[in-house]
Order: C-alpha cells, then structure tokens, then sequence
C-alpha cells in the first residue's frame, strides 16, 4: 500500500511539470505489457503538452506484444504521414528500433541521452524514437520526448546528401 502512494504522489508530481508547449505533433507510441506505465504515463503528459497520441498498443497488461502486431502498424503510419513522430518503449527498447527500420521511410533509434534525441532528428531525420523501460526512467524519458518531438530535420545539404545515400541504400537492400 505505500509503494503504490508513494508512486501515485510520485505521478502527479510528475505530471504538475508538464506544460502546454503550443507545438501539436501528431505523435505514435507504442509499448510492450512490461512497458506498459510508462507509456500510459508518457501518453498521459503528452496530451496535456498538446499533442495527438494514437495508441498503438499494448493494452493493459497483456503480454500480446509481438513486434508485427505493435511496432510495424506504428512503423507503417509513421512511413505513410499518418503519424509524424513516434515512440516505441520496450523493456530495452533496442528490439523495436531493429525491426522499425525494417519499414522503408522510417529511421528509429534506441536513444538514452538528450544529445542524441535532437541530433537524430537534426541530422539524420530520425522519426521514431524508442526508450528502454528498464534504463530509462520517467523523468528522463518525458525529457527526452520533449526534445525528440522539439526537433526538426536541419536541410542542409550535408544531411540532404546523407539522407539521399540512405533511401539509396534502403532501396538496393530491398531489391535484393
């Protein structure tokens, strides 16, 4: 009974910090069932920052979680504009970033500090970003969807020529 006030005092501390932005970016986020608090919190704080979540799953607690059933739906909307950005929390958080690239047009990436949050948005255009429950906490992960959903791609050239090589490598490899 005392962690769970604890936890609650704990949430709605967390949540009291949570501001409005003025910026509204139609967000995906997806979780696996040992994932899933964190993304309810996340979805949670994401709302009252202004964006449109789409919940891609999973639902409560059940271990129905399976890469093709969550990851590649969240991963298509994302490679068809349905979705601008999207999350994907796993208990690693490496798993989802593997087969999310696996879609063409999407570029994910398993991120764990603030640097690398814009700069794979800035650089390499990053659209999915993906968080390990287990190595990420709660704090920590809202400050990083903040800055990942705060970036935008750069367009210089540079990255431009970059970006060119990639879709050039993504559609060789799937000539193959």
């Amino acid at each position: 009974m005392q962690s769970n006030l604890i936890a609650n005092h704990q949430s709605r501390s967390f949540f009291e910090r949570v501001e409005h932005t003025g910026l509204s970016v139609r967000v995906g986020l997806v979780a696996d069932h040992y994932s899933h608090d964190l993304k309810s919190q996340l979805a949670i704080a994401l709302e009252i920052a202004g964006h449109d979540v789409i919940d891609f799953g999973t639902f409560g607690q059940s271990n129905l979680d399976d890469y093709r059933d969550c990851i590649v739906p969240m991963a298509e909307a994302i490679a068809t504009g349905d979705v601008t950005k999207g999350l994907a929390i796993w208990r690693s958080g490496v798993g989802p970033s593997i087969v999310a690239n696996k879609v063409p047009g999407v570029k994910a990436s398993f991120i764990t500090d603030s640097f690398s949050a814009h700069q794979g948005v800035e650089e390499d255009e990053m659209n999915l970003m993906c968080l390990g429950s287990l190595v990420t906490g709660q704090a920590l992960a809202w400050e990083l969807v903040e800055i990942f959903l705060r970036a935008q791609f750069t367009k210089e050239a540079t990255f431009k020529d970059r970006l060119s090589g990639m879709s050039s490598i993504e559609r060789n490899s799937h000539s193959l």
